[in-house]
């Protein structure tokens, strides 16, 4: 089974949807900043 971070299955899964770091943001009415952290693994929060 392939292992993943939790940073690497969020982009995975944004990318799949279609979804920009903006609209996914946007959704969780969280900043694009934050998702982006939490992809490159600088935030788990």
């Amino acid at each position: 089974m392939e292992h993943l971070k939790t940073g690497e299955v969020i982009s995975k899964r944004r990318r799949e949807l279609g979804l920009t770091q903006g609209q996914l943001a946007k959704s969780l009415n969280i900043s694009f900043q934050a998702v982006s952290k939490w992809e490159n693994g600088v935030s788990h929060s």
